[in-house]
């Protein structure tokens, strides 16, 4: 007996909403974590400890996110 493809979209492919949907959050995830060890970094070597790297490196990370995000979405939607 063949194995039937078990598909959560029911047989066909994501739509191209959600292609976009996942590369946004994929770019996000990237860009955050290049955003912590840029962002980081950065604050360490400005001096900064405790809440004032924390902060400086928490932004960076959401800046990167955010603009990484936004262009992985913009991509994939071309490719749609």
């Amino acid at each position: 007996m063949p194995a039937v493809p078990g598909n959560m979209y029911g047989g066909q492919g994501p739509s191209c909403f959600d292609r976009m949907k996942m590369g946004a959050m994929i770019g996000f995830c990237v860009g955050m974590a290049s955003g912590a060890i840029f962002g980081g970094f950065t604050a360490l070597r400005y001096g900064l400890r405790g809440r004032e790297l924390v902060n400086s490196a928490g932004k960076a990370m959401l800046q990167a996110g955010g603009t990484f995000g936004t262009f992985m979405a913009i991509g994939t939607g071309i490719r749609c």
